[in-house]
């Protein structure tokens, strides 16, 4: 199917997310659309997948214009959407997932529909259980499963919205080439992404979008030189991590065992210094998270001690480690870290120290003001928490952390950004580490981890299967690591 998006507008209130968007995506082609964060490529991706109305604008598939009030009449259209984080009931097996939004209603055939699955899973190499509970699923099977549900329901232009965030590499891999091989049999297919090497790999022409606009087309490949200028007006320069002096111990573990099941067969035994960055790899689920809730009093260990700043803090409430100077920033900022339907200001009054009965909300708004202007959040102080991009998500939470810190523990501190919102992340953690924080992170980026850690954890099979100076290593010793094979000269 041709599309045509024709002079789009979105607004809310006074941010333009569109601005006046025309862009043209060809029958069987795979299509890119890059740009920074808060560029607005979400938004006009909802707008064409019918979670949003447009103010104004045209959108034209085969030469018709059509008119999208919802989801059901965008895939009713043949558009369907993979969110960054996708559309899984997760108390439900995998069957009922794939027949939600089936025209069939309470008639569906359910042996048809696994059939059907089977025959869906056969063609694109997928090997999914129909009746396996899709809590189960890693997220790339979680996308995989979203892709089937979306071709079984009709889609002939399929939108992935940063669908790469949180899956390993060979599921990477394998999505790339599920992508071409539908494109080759004709569906059209938006790539959302900020990541320049993947549109280079994967796409035949990219638009590239800024502040709500496009701001440059090119037929690839190009030299990604030329897609960062478009992008940011200039070149990026990626900064590193200089050397400190470490300090006295901020976080020490002593044979911390997981009563979970986690982490439960090896006992753990870690010591960070002040001003030291440890960093957590491993396939998703094999313990990085658990570890971390652990060194943040989220769970208590079944056996052994955790210390903070020389204080046993074992099987202490949250509270106590959160007043020990000890800070913890998930990977589902919204899910997690931020309170959907609550504006910035309201952010920071809960953030704030001051417990008095009533709010000073004219300080609450210069609080949020100041901080939005220092942190270069895209929005107001207005703005809800779910209205800002991920990349703005993760900007205030880093306003909201306190100014003193002994310890600082995240789940991939830069997933989603963009090159230069992510070395503006690193900036302020690492004058955090230049304070005497303690900084203790979990990637699936394996150049981030050997860019700015000290030593590296790898973790398998929820236990630490070797530790590695980063310094010392490469990318191919971590990824032997992850894959469960020893390396020489890395502890365990």
């Amino acid at each position: 199917m041709s599309l045509e998006l024709l002079d789009i507008h979105k607004h809310f209130g006074p941010v333009r997310a569109n601005d006046g968007i025309t862009i043209t995506v060809e029958t069987g082609s795979l299509h890119g659309l890059l740009g920074e964060n808060g560029a607005g490529k979400s938004t006009l991706m909802k707008v064409l997948s019918g979670f949003h109305s447009a103010d104004s604008g045209r959108i034209v598939l085969d030469g018709r214009e059509i008119k999208l009030a919802s989801p059901d009449d965008a895939i009713e259209a043949g558009i369907g959407m993979l969110h960054q984080d996708p559309l899984v009931f997760l108390p439900f097996s995998v069957i009922d997932n794939f027949v939600l939004g089936s025209p069939g209603g309470w008639r569906l055939d359910r042996t048809q529909a696994e059939d059907e699955l089977a025959e869906l899973c056969e063609r694109y190499g997928f090997n999914i259980d129909p009746d396996t509970p899709a809590r189960l699923l890693t997220v790339g099977e979680r996308q995989q499963l979203e892709i089937l549900r979306l071709l079984w329901l009709g889609a002939r232009v399929l939108i992935l919205d940063e669908p790469t965030t949180g899956i390993s590499a060979d599921q990477r891999a394998k999505l790339f080439v599920t992508l071409k091989a539908l494109a080759e049999e004709g569906m059209s297919v938006i790539f959302v992404s900020h990541k320049l090497e993947e549109v280079a790999d994967l796409c035949e022409r990219v638009t590239v979008m800024t502040r709500g606009k496009v701001v440059g087309e090119a037929e690839m490949p190009v030299p990604p030189e030329r897609l960062v200028q478009m992008m940011f007006g200039q070149a990026v320069e990626i900064h590193g991590k200089d050397p400190v002096p470490l300090g006295d111990s901020h976080l020490r573990l002593s044979d911390v065992r997981m009563s979970s099941g986690l982490l439960s067969e090896e006992p753990v035994s870690l010591e960070v210094a002040a001003g030291e960055v440890i960093g957590l790899a491993g396939m998703e689920g094999s313990g990085q998270d658990a570890f971390l809730r652990i060194c943040a009093g989220m769970r208590s260990p079944s056996h052994g001690t955790v210390h903070v700043a020389g204080r046993d803090l074992s099987n202490k409430h949250y509270r106590e480690f959160l007043a020990s100077g000890v800070k913890y920033l998930p990977a589902g900022r919204l899910e997690e870290g931020l309170i959907e339907g609550l504006t910035i200001t309201e952010h920071f009054v809960l953030a704030g120290e001051d417990r008095r009965f009533f709010v000073n909300w004219d300080a609450a708004r210069q609080t949020a003001v100041d901080q939005i202007d220092h942190f270069t959040i895209k929005g107001t102080d207005e703005s809800t928490a779910e209205s800002l991009s991920g990349g703005n998500q993760q900007r205030l939470l880093l306003a909201m952390l306190p100014p003193s810190l002994k310890l600082l523990l995240m789940e991939h501190p830069t997933r989603g950004l963009d090159i230069e919102s992510a070395d503006w992340v690193w900036e302020q953690l690492l004058a955090r580490r230049e304070e005497g924080t303690s900084i203790v992170f979990a990637s699936a980026d394996l150049d981030e981890l050997l860019r700015y850690s000290d030593r590296i954890l790898v973790f398998f099979s929820g236990r630490v299967f070797g530790e590695l100076d980063s310094s010392q290593t490469t990318v191919d010793d971590i990824g032997m690591l992850i894959g469960g094979r020893r390396i020489h000269g890395a502890a365990s």
